[in-house]
């Protein structure tokens, strides 16, 4: 029998529906890669017990007393605490919209299948326990890397080099570029599209609302507990979070 421990990922659950709650940790307990770190059976209990435990995920109802699923992560991302993924469960369809602008992990569906819960544990694995694949050193034919690209800045149109760009961040669906000469907005409408637009083994989308020049870290700085955040070279010396599920690359990266 080896003696080598199985990596895990650390989660917790909140329902107001006791039964809810018992038949979905049931159905985890099949899956040896989840430990149940917590439970809740609120929102505000909720909230308490994913910043004592900063677990990976949160499985989350969306109707809860107190805060609903969704005011759970709104709130989560007024602390300073790495967001976990989060997987919506529910029994009602119309919050699918409001899941996807928050960017959860997955949405399920109550009462939840083994077969589409299986579905989302290999969702979990491929993002907490499998190696990153490595950078590609070029994007994909027919996508060439854009060298240059527009900042508009003090009412003018500066053409930046894509190498010079610090990083970029996007606050109410505006995009501002950081750059060595100029910070402004750029025309690009989602992070992902400019991400697309630049050589991926350069840039590096760190957190849900920025992407890094990897050639541009000046500093990793430890912070709050087991997470990091990123110094930049820009003049003000920004510094950036990294996301919990982006922590496992920096590490690797600068064997931390």
């Amino acid at each position: 029998m080896s003696g080598r421990a199985m990596p895990t990922i650390s989660t917790i659950l909140a329902d107001d529906e006791p039964l809810a709650l018992d038949e979905l940790s049931y159905l985890l307990r099949e899956f040896p890669e989840i430990e149940i770190a917590a439970t809740a059976s609120n929102g505000p209990e909720a909230v308490e017990k994913i910043l004592k435990f900063e677990p990976d995920v949160v499985f989350l109802d969306v109707q809860m007393p107190g805060i609903d699923g969704l005011g759970v992560i709104n709130r989560l991302r007024e602390s300073p605490m790495p967001m976990p993924a989060f997987v919506l469960c529910t029994a009602y369809e119309q919050y699918a919209l409001e899941a996807f602008k928050a960017e959860v992990l997955d949405y399920l569906l109550k009462p939840v299948e083994r077969e589409r819960l299986a579905m989302t544990i290999a969702r979990l694995r491929k993002t907490f326990l499998e190696p990153e694949p490595p950078a590609a050193a070029a994007p994909p034919a027919g996508t060439p890397a854009h060298s240059k690209l527009i900042v508009r800045s003090g009412g003018r149109n500066w053409i930046v080099d894509a190498s010079d760009i610090v990083y970029a961040t996007i606050e109410d669906g505006l995009i501002t570029i950081t750059a060595g000469t100029v910070e402004g907005q750029s025309n690009y409408k989602t992070i992902e599209e400019l991400q697309s637009a630049l050589d991926p083994g350069q840039f590096w989308r760190v957190h849900r609302s920025y992407l890094v020049n990897v050639n541009r870290i000046k500093e990793v700085v430890p912070w709050f507990k087991s997470s990091y955040q990123l110094r930049m070279d820009d003049k003000r010396g920004s510094e950036i979070p990294v996301s919990r599920v982006q922590t496992k690359r920096l590490r690797a990266m600068f064997k931390l």
